[in-house]
């Protein structure tokens, strides 16, 4: 999947898609991801000059991106969703990322229990794990255009 049909999966766009291809996916169960990190990304300005790193906070929210494209494919109705983050934990940011890495982004579907879904997400460079831990996220109702005006 290339980046013009992630975006069709996403709501996110340029500069905080972070997701740009999906190399497998299987639904319900997984999903393997990457994010090209350039040096030209806008976080590197001010994170940190002289220092480029880019934020751990961010290559969450990549993870938490590709588990969006495995949910949305693991639904039947997924277009009348929008899925929210609501919970990271035991996150560890085990290396730094700068420019020039390539991200793997590794995100597997745990469970489903009471409108919630759990994932197992790990994000790797050159083989090595750089971040990893657990998303739980919700479905929130789309509204329609012409609603909650």
């Amino acid at each position: 999947m290339n980046s013009e049909q992630i975006e069709k999966w996403l709501p996110h766009r340029y500069p905080f898609l972070l997701v740009d291809r999906v190399l497998e996916l299987k639904p319900g169960e997984s999903i393997l991801a990457l994010k090209n990190v350039t040096y030209n990304e806008p976080f590197f300005t001010g994170h940190f000059p002289g220092l480029k790193l880019m934020p751990g906070v961010l290559i969450v929210e990549a993870l938490a991106q590709a588990g969006g494209i495995l949910l949305y494919h693991s639904l039947p109705d997924p277009e009348k969703v929008v899925m929210v983050l609501s919970k990271i934990e035991e996150v560890k940011f085990r290396k730094p990322v700068v420019p020039g890495d390539q991200l793997k982004l590794s995100v597997q579907m745990l469970r489903q229990k009471a409108g919630f879904y759990y994932f197992s997400a790990q994000a790797t460079v050159d083989g090595e794990v750089v971040v990893e831990g657990k998303l739980t996220a919700g479905l929130m109702k789309k509204n329609k255009p012409d609603e909650g005006k």
